[in-house]
């Protein structure tokens, strides 16, 4: 920090860039400072102080200021040049990551952050004392940032793991249960940044009775266990539960941490990756706060181009193993993620900026086996047959001013009668078990036209294609689904808009042919190149092609109503969307990496299609058995034509007309429009 407060002192406006970068990092140090401070002496700032500190901390990225932030690639790359421009907005990203380790007090990782930063000044000084040419200036940057990843693979990835599995490492689990959570003041505390949507939501929750708290945390964690039951896995054996969430839930995390504890589970939460060495694109996996700005999130998105080669790939797989082998212990007793989604952010349409990083086709290639390889590790250690999860989404202030009765719509949603959806989609299950075949056709100007080939059922009094999928792992209840054939399926989906991981895509298209992806397209840029890399790179993950690994029909109606009473269908997050009509999931089966477990419908049956000509290969070829991924794509019930049975007779039966359920016993559904 010596260092830096020199460079800060002598840089000149020939040098804005490293002034700028140096100021941010000597805030930085004087947070950190006040942060043990306070620890020391045990008090807490104003909230007016917390506000501006939290302020000052994300100020370079928010709202207008990112248009001429170094950060910000396309900014940079003007300033500087494209390939400059895009290493220094790389190292200004990587830079940020210091909020995180600074809060959590991980000079580990932070003290490299800081000295990489000066390694490029000092190259910086040489090219303008003519010691460096530019080309090896460059050159230089380059390899301090490349050496700057791998190198410390052993420190950031190793920490990624023991994060997802060590309970020890406990900074989010101390905040949420020992501070007093109706003084808001604790939000700060995280490092996060905190919009005025954190401060509602958490005033919110502290307005609500302890009951609702409780029945709020309780179908959480009753569906978690259940899930553990259903697939007939012991949760006894397990010690830890993985807690996602977004930061104003505490109390209902807090709440859900005791209901935890009393199954023998205690948490873990690490917080949403800050370092391009475990990012995954631009989705935020952990807990987080509000995006400070969503668009510089996304530029960032495929950093990893400045560094993934086949060295990098096997320096990190290598890492990986042997950070695994050393906590085998622990990955062993961890029972899995419980998620805790929000929906009603304000839609956000994302530019695709030319000055940003981006793969190219090689590196596509190693991003796919880098993450293929990295989920066998991650499976030897952690069995996906011996794991479960649960999933369960809550609105957010964002959403406008019905948010009160939206909220309190959603518990009724979220608790909906077990037993009626039990017997209801058994019913469509049975008629659908007649099948070789499900058609689905779309209707006001949906051009889906598809062709679902089903598994040959060899006792349909003992099996089953379909899961009666209830309030268990996946919350709420609605859908029933099945891994289709994929010899046999084909056709197109087409959905007019969607939201899928914060991304909205107009008129996607997808074709299939036995059962994998073939065209695909959508209408969001003006060129077809442009709409083919959105779609390649967001929901096909780079692989040039992805199975149909899911077929369900949703049926929570209810869910469906409400989004159309309140005109929030863009704001809902795909767990809601998917129960709210018929969806495709491109990718992995959901029986992923756990297809010899036997699981059963509450009658009895035992659902037999969990494989698929993909997952088959994993037993000799398991690098091409997945994908390690799973993308649900809804068509909304007022663009669905129909789904029809077709049996091996080639008679056929309807599901779905027109929107509406119309097999005798499921009339309840259509009661909500």
């Amino acid at each position: 920090m010596g260092r830096i407060r020199e460079i800060y002192a002598e840089c000149g406006t020939t040098a804005a860039y490293f002034k700028r970068q140096a100021g941010f990092l000597l805030y930085l140090d004087e947070v950190y400072r006040a942060l043990k401070r306070e620890k020391r002496e045990k008090t807490v700032p104003s909230m007016e102080v917390l506000r501006e500190r939290n302020r000052c901390l994300y100020e370079d990225i928010l709202g207008e200021a990112y248009e001429s932030s170094y950060a910000n690639p396309a900014y940079a790359v003007k300033e500087f040049g494209l390939e400059a421009g895009r290493m220094f907005a790389f190292l200004s990203s990587e830079l940020r990551g210091g909020i995180a380790y600074i809060y959590e007090d991980r000079l580990e990782e932070w003290t490299p952050c800081l000295e990489l930063f000066i390694e490029i000044y000092n190259l910086y000084e040489s090219k303008e004392t003519n010691e460096l040419t530019e080309e090896t200036f460059l050159l230089g940057v380059k390899e301090a940032l490349y050496y700057f990843v791998s190198d410390y693979c052993d420190v950031t990835v190793v920490r990624r793991i023991r994060e997802q599995i060590d309970p020890s490492l406990d900074f989010a689990v101390r905040i949420i249960m020992d501070r007093e959570l109706s003084d808001l003041r604790y939000l700060y505390q995280f490092g996060e940044y905190i919009s005025d949507s954190e401060l509602r939501t958490a005033a919110f929750l502290n307005s609500l009775p302890e009951e609702t708290i409780e029945k709020m945390a309780a179908v959480y964690t009753e569906g978690y266990r259940r899930g553990f039951e259903l697939a007939g896995i012991d949760l006894s054996k397990k010690k830890t539960v993985e807690i996602r969430y977004c930061i104003g839930f505490e109390r209902v995390v807090r709440q859900a941490v005791k209901q935890f504890e009393k199954m023998g589970l205690s948490p873990v939460l690490f917080r949403a990756a800050v370092g391009a060495a475990n990012k995954r694109q631009h989705l935020k996996i952990g807990y987080y706060g509000a995006y400070a700005n969503k668009q510089y999130e996304y530029d960032h998105r495929f950093d990893s181009a400045l560094f993934l080669d086949k060295a990098y790939k096997e320096r990190k797989l290598s890492v990986m193993r042997v950070a695994y082998e050393e906590y085998k212990e622990l990955a062993a007793v961890y029972a899995g993620p419980a998620v805790m989604e929000t929906f009603g952010e304000t839609p956000f349409s994302y530019r695709n900026k030319q000055e940003a990083f981006s793969l190219n086709e090689k590196q596509k290639r190693l991003s796919v086996e880098l993450a293929s390889q990295s989920s066998e590790i991650v499976n030897q250690y952690i069995k996906g047959e011996e794991r479960s999860f649960t999933i369960i989404s809550w609105p957010v202030p964002e959403i406008g001013r019905d948010f009160e009765e939206i909220f309190k719509e959603t518990i009724r949603i979220n608790t909906l009668d077990y037993e009626q959806y039990k017997e209801i989609q058994g019913i469509l299950i049975d008629a659908l078990d007649e099948g070789e075949f499900v058609e689905i056709r779309g209707r006001n100007g949906n051009r889906t036209d598809l062709r679902v080939a089903l598994h040959v059922l060899i006792d349909r009094e003992k099996e089953s294609n379909f899961e009666n999928c209830l309030a268990d792992v996946n919350i709420p209840l609605g859908e029933v689904f099945t891994s289709p054939r994929l010899s046999g399926t084909y056709g197109v989906l087409h959905v007019s808009q969607i939201y899928i991981n914060e991304v909205e895509y107009k008129n996607l298209e997808i074709h299939f042919r036995d059962g994998m992806t073939t065209e695909y397209s959508c209408s969001n840029y003006e060129t077809e190149e442009e709409n083919r890399s959105l779609v390649e790179e967001n929901l096909l993950y780079n692989h040039p092609a992805l199975p149909m690994g899911e077929f369900a029909i949703g049926t929570n109606t209810a869910a469906y109503a409400m989004a159309k009473k309140y005109g929030i269908i863009d704001r809902l997050k795909i767990l809601i969307i998917e129960k709210m009509g018929p969806h495709f999931a491109i990718g992995d089966t959901c029986y992923s990496h756990s297809e010899d477990v036997k699981v059963y419908n509450p009658d009895g049956k035992e659902i037999v299609a969990r494989d698929n000509a993909c997952s088959l290969k994993r037993k000799e070829d398991p690098q091409n058995a997945y994908f390690n991924c799973h993308t649900d794509i809804t068509i909304p019930y007022d663009e669905l034509g129909e789904i029809a049975v077709l049996r091996a007779d080639g008679s056929r039966t309807p599901v779905i007309l027109d929107g509406r359920f119309v097999l005798k016993g499921t009339e309840m559904l259509n009661e909500p429009f």
